[in-house]
């Protein structure tokens, strides 16, 4: 599936060290679809079922980066106590997802409210909250306070900071020719999770495999024990026989993206993705056939 093939391309390209997935559907997956969206990695996974029609939760993380003390479930969410290996950091990883239905709004808030309430540890909670916090979340219509007033109460009250997302105003487009636009997903975190990764940083994605944003966390840090290299072009690759009929091949097959900024973004995604594999492949064919040749 084109999601899940999008979720295994990010896990490679970015370096992910969680996933988080709201409004799944479903009530487990099989363990082949969870083993492609980590892209072959050693994650734990943990699948809360929705209620009724909406909801379900999928949270993954990785075990090389993480220890993982607990797991729990609240009625609109899903939490891991972690503790970050290379700096022995530990914290709360919350997944929430807020329910579309105004009848449980707020069911959601309170419970948002009660649990972070009791937490001792740092935490960050991210996800779909289906929730605004000021009219500039929405692009045209009405918009009602109600709901973002008792949701801004419970971010001051509990003393929240919103890791502010660069580069796109909304995170959901409502169906037809002519959409409504909400900011609906969002990332908070607990000032002393703020205080541990200052840099951090909220970064959309290409919306075309769903109608919700997908967002990128980079806490300015790294996680990993050995980072992957930047990509760097080599100039050599251009005199390697067949290496611009195999660009334009990889250049023409990705066709996915709903505007041609994100079409062209796409491309070099692939691109870039195809050409370190093809790298890597080259160069340890060339160093058999050298040490081949020295025998």
């Amino acid at each position: 599936m084109a999601k899940h093939r999008f979720l295994s391309d990010l896990v490679k390209e970015e370096q992910i060290n969680f996933i988080a997935l709201s409004e799944t559907g479903r009530d487990d997956f099989p363990d082949r679809i969870l083993k492609n969206l980590c892209a072959g990695r050693d994650f734990l996974w943990h699948c809360m079922a929705p209620h009724g029609r909406s909801g379900g939760i999928l949270l993954g993380v990785d075990l090389q980066v993480f220890d993982i003390g607990a797991i729990a479930e609240g009625d609109f969410y899903v939490k891991f106590t972690l503790r970050c290996k290379n700096v022995s950091f530990k914290f709360v990883l919350y997944t929430v997802y807020g329910p579309a239905q105004y009848q449980n709004k707020q069911t959601f808030l309170a419970e948002l409210a009660n649990t972070c309430s009791k937490e001792s540890l740092p935490y960050l909670i991210g996800g779909d909250f289906n929730i605004m916090r000021r009219p500039e979340d929405k692009s045209s219509g009405v918009f009602d306070f109600k709901w973002p007033n008792l949701f801004n109460a419970v971010i001051e009250s509990l003393d929240f900071k919103e890791i502010v997302m660069s580069g796109r105003q909304f995170t959901w487009a409502g169906p037809g020719d002519n959409p409504i636009f909400e900011k609906l997903d969002r990332v908070l975190v607990s000032t002393d999770w703020e205080d541990k990764f200052p840099l951090s940083t909220v970064e959309p994605r290409d919306r075309d495999i769903s109608d919700h944003t997908p967002l990128i966390l980079n806490t300015g840090a790294s996680t990993h024990h050995s980072v992957q290299r930047p990509f760097k072009f080599e100039r050599g690759w251009l005199i390697r026989d067949g290496f611009y009929d195999m660009v334009v091949s990889v250049w023409q097959s990705e066709t996915s993206g709903r505007t041609p900024l994100e079409r062209w973004q796409n491309k070099i995604r692939r691109l870039r993705q195809h050409l370190r594999g093809w790298a890597k492949h080259t160069a340890g064919t060339y160093r058999k056939e050298k040490k081949r040749r020295n025998f």
